[in-house]
Parts: C-alpha cells; sequence; structure tokens
C-alpha cells in the first residue's frame, strides 16, 4: 500500500493540509493514527516527511518534519500524444505513461477515433495520474493537455525534438532513430484502433515526423504508446 500522498497546493509552511480523496484514503482506508509519518508530494517536484497531528471530518492536518527536492523525471521533455482507446483501456495507458516518465499527454483526435477525450473522462484520467504518481514514486505530475485535432498536433512540435508516429509497415525501425537531445525531447504520435489514415501520415512525414514500424505484429493503441514511451525513456536517460 502507498504510504505517498498528494497536496493539491505546493507546501511552503511547517503545516500541511490532506483534503479531498487523498484524506479519505488515509483516515478511513489506511485508518492513520495521530502521530504516524506519511510522504507527501505536490506534484512539483518537491518530497515531504510529515506527522499527522489532527484528524477531522473531510480533512487531516499534518506537521512537515523535512522537505526535499527529489528528482526521478526523464532528463529531457518526452511528450506522447494518442488517440484514446476505448473504456479501462485509457486508465492503463495513462498509468503506464506516468511510470515511464512522460511528461505529457495528449488526447488526439482523428479521422478514424473511437473514443471521445469527454471533461468527464479527462477528469478520470487526471486521477489516475495522480494514483500511479504514488505507487512509482515520482514527484511531477504528468500533465493531461487540452484534447488537439492530429494536424494540430503535429504542427506544433518543439524545436530539435525527435518527432516519431507509429505506422505500420514504415521501413525506419525504432533501433536505427538517434537518440533524443536533452533540449527537444522526444514527441510520439500513435493513431486510433482502425490506425491513422494515409493522409494523416502523409501529413505528419511532410511536417518533419518519422513515421516508425513497432515490429511485424500489429499492436493495441495502448501497447505502441508505451512501447514508445519506454524506448524514448531508456535512451535518453
Amino acid at each position: 500500500m502507498s504510504h505517498r500522498y498528494y497536496v493539491e497546493e505546493p507546501i511552503i509552511e511547517a503545516q500541511a493540509t490532506l483534503a479531498g480523496p487523498e484524506a479519505h484514503h488515509l483516515a478511513h482506508v489506511m485508518r492513520t493514527k495521530v502521530g504516524e509519518v506519511v510522504t507527501l508530494f505536490d506534484g512539483a517536484g518537491q518530497e515531504h516527511t510529515a506527522r499527522v497531528t489532527k484528524i477531522e471530518r473531510a480533512t487531516i492536518r499534518l506537521e512537515v518534519l523535512s522537505s526535499a527536492a527529489v528528482d526521478r523525471e526523464v532528463p529531457c521533455p518526452l511528450v506522447v500524444g494518442v488517440s484514446l482507446p476505448k473504456g479501462d483501456r485509457q486508465r492503463w495507458l495513462v498509468e503506464k505513461l506516468v511510470e515511464l516518465g512522460v511528461t505529457r499527454f495528449v488526447p488526439l483526435t482523428t479521422a478514424r477515433g473511437v473514443a471521445q477525450p469527454t471533461d468527464g473522462a479527462l477528469a478520470r484520467l487526471g486521477r489516475s495520474v495522480i494514483e500511479a504518481a504514488k505507487q512509482c514514486e515520482r514527484n511531477r505530475l504528468m500533465e493531461i493537455a487540452a484534447p488537439q485535432k492530429w494536424n494540430d498536433f503535429i504542427s506544433q512540435a518543439a524545436p530539435g525534438a525527435l518527432r516519431l508516429v507509429a505506422h505500420p509497415g514504415m521501413a525506419t525501425q525504432l533501433t536505427q532513430l538517434p537518440a533524443p537531445s536533452r533540449e527537444g525531447g522526444v514527441m510520439a504520435a500513435v493513431g486510433p484502433e482502425g490506425g491513422l489514415t494515409d493522409e494523416e501520415v502523409r501529413a505528419a512525414t511532410e511536417a518533419g515526423w518519422t513515421a516508425v514500424d513497432l515490429g511485424p505484429r500489429i499492436l493495441r493503441v495502448e501497447t505502441a504508446a508505451t512501447l514508445l514511451a519506454g524506448w524514448a525513456s531508456i535512451v535518453a536517460s
């Protein structure tokens, strides 16, 4: 069980307050008692050791004992855009991208997309980001960006970024790619279950993206995205 808890506001004083789902989990699932020590993180890189001082109906008060900036991030920007799969596969995808160190996740709107990135779905995925960060001891939260249309995403790559779009049957393999630069990092794009259209792939390559083949088997959306993220995380470290 996780003994790490997310605090929405940066901790700058000697006192901290947990509220909402985090307070509920600590009080009613973990059944904490006054005097117990836990780890807090604020999503911006800080990690804090804190002691429970008061348990209230909807909040928990804590005394901050020590603070430190603990960096467990990939040393370059890592952005992944995905046309969302259906149902619980979205949550699985987000969890794995958090574990692999993805900096920013962008839900994409594509011609053959099967799941719409609604406000409710994005809110649920935001909670999954927090839970995954607690589990993997990451102190920065992966950003879930506003949904973007395919052409908008491929036209907004950061200068110097290694830009990759997954598409079966391409000549380029991951093993043939150069390591990304620390400044530019990696931008990776994965289409929907039905695949990207020829027009979408062409638009990406004309915009400077490299279409890469991920092997002889056809991968699910979430598998392709985690493969790209895992490769980027390893070669960038």
